[in-house]
């Protein structure tokens, strides 16, 4: 009797692929395994596709709740984007999917687990280090990694065997997708130069067929969640949903930027994010709102090593939980209403509240109403600025004297 491999298995073209060549390298019987994110349409089918290519067994998760509670709400309240730019959704996904990929083996009695990374892409590191760090007596299998195919000798194979793929050698985009975002790569998304073909995108309407007027939607936080959208009170799932589609119709959400990679290489990557984008938007602005100068000051840094974290495939480690208690510290107060416009392509904060405010209009106002003591100004900037002219009297004069 063989013994089992649980394949992480998306449906695409890499994962349909290693199916067979699991089979034919080491004789495996592989289980193939899937998890629902929000990443595809029809889990039936990927399940069924699975099973006529081979798979003794053909498992699916519905993971959506999970991720979206576990994993983007955590990095949403950290503000978190890799190089300012990328909200991490494939990143974010990785991690859940290796616990539940450790999981089902664990419970299938499989000796290996096995996912379609390739040996140049950021996943293959979540993976392994994921599975490393929960179960190291796991063996993982890469395919894609190993076979060292370029994706038309991958798609030739896959035709050599009869293995029906999503895509073809004229539009040879790989997609990866969840709640949180949308990822394009190959083909001439790989050219920095060339822009990206309108194809592509499927979430973020072209800024010509946006509409004309803007629209303007009010977003309620509880604790650094987002819990209503115009005052009506939503789950989680459903109000990423809602706020991708909004954004999306009004153009906005596309990422095209030239990012480092963790094997240290540099590649150009577009995303389709429009949830993501308006809700971190929201979230930095009520957060400038009730956090004081040092709290947001400090953040920054967190945020920063946050999603670098995020993004290396580092989430199973004691620094990320130590991280997440100071981000979890510093939402107590972050709460309230944040008013967005959304307009041909940009997200706009036009209004902002908080019952948790550090805004005082008495002490802001230039009106009637003032309540600030202009007069302790004075006294105020002679102590603030006495290192200052201490070391030009004795230091500035030296210098001159050099």
């Amino acid at each position: 009797m063989a013994e089992k491999v649980v394949l992480a298995y998306s449906g695409g073209v890499d994962t349909s692929v290693a199916i067979k060549w699991l089979q034919e390298k080491y004789n495996l019987d592989v289980i193939a395994f899937s998890v629902d994110v929000g990443n595809e349409p029809d889990f039936p089918a990927i399940r069924e596709k699975a099973l006529k290519l081979g798979a003794v067994k053909a498992v699916v998760a519905d993971a959506k709740k999970a991720f979206i509670s576990d994993f983007v709400f955590p990095a949403l309240k950290a503000n978190a984007m890799y190089q300012g730019q990328y909200p991490l959704a494939t990143a974010l996904a990785r991690p859940l999917m290796a616990k539940l990929l450790v999981e089902t083996a664990l419970k299938e009695g499989a000796k290996s687990v096995a996912h379609g990374c390739t040996g140049k892409g950021n996943d293959q590191v979540r993976f392994d280090v994921s599975v490393a760090g929960l179960a190291p007596e796991l063996k993982i299998l890469a395919p894609a990694r190993d076979w060292e195919m370029t994706r038309d000798q991958t798609i030739d194979y896959a035709k050599r065997h009869g293995i029906p793929l999503p895509v073809t050698a004229e539009s040879p985009y790989s997609i990866d997708q969840n709640l949180w975002g949308r990822s394009i790569e190959c083909g001439v998304m790989e050219d920095p130069w060339a822009e990206p073909p309108e194809d592509a995108f499927i979430w973020v309407k072209p800024i010509e067929k946006t509409p004309g007027k803007p629209e303007y939607v009010e977003i309620g936080f509880e604790k650094g969640i987002p819990v209503t959208v115009n005052g009506r009170k939503m789950e989680g799932i459903a109000l990423v949903q809602h706020i991708n589609e909004l954004a999306g119709k009004h153009g906005i959400g596309k990422v095209d930027h030239i990012e480092d990679r963790v094997v240290g290489i540099k590649s150009r990557e577009v995303y389709e994010t429009p949830a993501a984008q308006v809700l971190i938007q929201a979230h930095r602005a009520l957060e400038s709102l009730t956090l004081s100068k040092e709290q947001l000051r400090f953040k920054e840094l967190v945020s920063a090593e946050y999603a670098d974290l995020v993004y290396n495939g580092l989430w199973f480690t004691a620094f990320r939980e130590d991280l997440t208690a100071y981000i979890e510290s510093s939402q107590r107060f972050v709460s309230g209403t944040v008013r967005v416009k959304l307009f041909k392509g940009s997200c706009a904060v036009v209004g902002r509240k908080s019952p948790y405010s550090l805004y005082r209009h008495d002490l802001a106002t230039y009106d009637k109403g003032d309540t600030f003591d202009q007069s302790a100004a004075a006294g105020f900037i002679h102590l603030w600025g006495l290192p200052a002219r201490i070391q030009a009297r004795v230091q500035g004069k030296k210098k001159k004297e050099g």
